[in-house]
């Protein structure tokens, strides 16, 4: 009964979603010259064979899978891959990133009309569905055509759960539809199982097997070059309220290392202007990276409000303090640092990352701090002792790879889902050399 009445109120709600997205193409948060697809509008032709269509939120969650698409590429099943996002900062990102024989388009709207436009286009013959972003009319139809649906790295936050549970009659049939639910932990197995999930297994979470972030190797000599022997740290991934807390540290360090360069790589590059105008008011001299600026010898912050390029930071760091976890956000992907060497800083709240961070705690390759005056000392302390830097950039690392075994645990009990496309993709491949034979003569 409920999801018959979610898609007829979202078939009557149609064109106030569609002036919303509108509105959003407007502010730069929809992509103008692919709104079609938000549409259900496909911008490329379905490649023959088997199709797996994996849908990830945005950023984070894309990240996360690429080492899976990778794989499943791969494999001995001629798959091709279709990956859905929803923001225009991921479909950016996937463009570089994506491994050649993927696919990217944006997720069609919610709305039963673009759905179908979508899945009569697509026809996926599997659909992995990425942590906790479930659009009810987009699953309903998927199952209704019959294609299993499998829950990957599946997370709901405490609140998400508690709004989950006043719609029982809505999340409890979204869930019962996914032949598997993965869940990152223990917790979030009981959450999925609560709601409605079938099945549930614990997997571990797939950010810690995201392959390490890719930089520019020209571009990373040459900053080394220009930062030469100077001190130096990087925050990561901030959040309004973190640069200042940053600004304040990188303040206090630099009483004890006076030529100190703090590197701030915010979560949303497009918060780079204001980030710029905090830190100088605060009489700090920075260089834009989004602006083209040099990286001058007297810069005090340098600010990487750039897109994709994490990785580079990461390099040059070798101490990186994980934004996201002094303002309330639940942290981002630690892993990420330790996997590039870096001894790893993060505030009180990493829920998002729970399991990481203990991990990395346990080796004793991480630090909690608390703000600005507990930060400056962690950074101070392990930049006066190379020594200690070290053996945490070392635990961080070998913390980091002991992780990589969940994506085989997660590919092992995908096999009976997968297994079943190899022949059509051995179908498809006979298909086409018989169709190259018929040219040729």
């Amino acid at each position: 009964m409920v999801p018959r009445l979610y898609r007829t109120a979202t078939s009557v709600l149609s064109p106030f979603v569609l002036s919303y997205l509108r509105r959003r193409a407007r502010r730069g948060k929809e992509d103008p010259e692919r709104f079609g697809e938000r549409l259900g509008l496909a911008a490329a032709a379905r490649p023959p064979g088997p199709l797996v269509w994996i849908h990830a939120a945005s950023v984070g969650e894309a990240t996360s899978v690429l080492s899976l698409i990778k794989r499943l590429l791969e494999s001995p099943f001629g798959l091709h891959i279709l990956l859905t996002t929803g923001t225009v900062a991921s479909a950016q990102l996937m463009a570089e990133r994506l491994p050649q024989g993927a696919l990217h388009q944006y997720v069609p709207v919610d709305l039963p009309a673009a759905v179908a436009r979508f899945l009569d286009h697509w026809r996926p013959d599997l659909a992995l569905w990425v942590e906790s972003e479930l659009w009810p009319n987009l699953v309903f139809a998927t199952a209704e055509r019959g294609v299993p649906m499998v829950l990957l790295n599946g997370r709901l936050s405490a609140r998400s759960y508690r709004r989950w549970r006043r719609c029982p009659g809505l999340i409890g049939p979204m869930l019962a539809a996914f032949r598997l639910c993965f869940a990152q932990d223990g917790e979030q197995a009981r959450r999925l199982s609560r709601l409605g999930a079938a099945e549930v297994a614990k997997s571990g979470d797939l950010k810690a097997a995201a392959p390490a972030l890719p930089a520019e190797e020209s571009e990373l000599d040459r900053l080394r070059r220009r930062i030469g022997t100077r001190p130096l740290w990087l925050a990561a991934s901030t959040h309004p309220g973190e640069e200042e807390i940053v600004a304040s540290a990188h303040c206090l360090a630099a009483k004890s290392f006076k030529d100190l360069l703090t590197i701030i790589a915010p979560r949303h590059p497009a918060r780079g202007e204001r980030i710029a105008s905090m830190l100088r008011a605060r009489g700090l001299l920075i260089a834009q990276r989004s602006a083209g600026e040099a990286l001058a010898p007297e810069v005090d912050v340098y600010l990487a409000d750039t897109l994709g390029e994490l990785g580079l930071f990461y390099r040059l760091a070798g101490i990186a303090f994980i934004g996201g976890s002094l303002c309330g956000k639940g942290g981002h992907n630690p892993f990420e640092a330790a996997r590039l060497g870096c001894a790893v800083l993060f505030g009180p709240d990493m829920r998002n990352c729970a399991p990481m961070a203990d991990a990395l705690a346990e080796a004793g390759a991480s630090e909690t701090v608390t703000g600005a005056e507990t930060l400056a000392n962690a950074v101070c302390a392990l930049l006066g002792d190379r020594r200690r830097l070290s053996q945490r950039a070392a635990a961080a690392e070998a913390a980091a790879q002991s992780a990589e075994g969940v994506l085989d645990a997660v590919l092992a009990r995908l096999s009976p889902c997968l297994e079943p496309l190899a022949a059509k993709g051995f179908e498809a491949l006979e298909r086409e050399r018989s169709e190259r034979r018929f040219r040729r003569a």
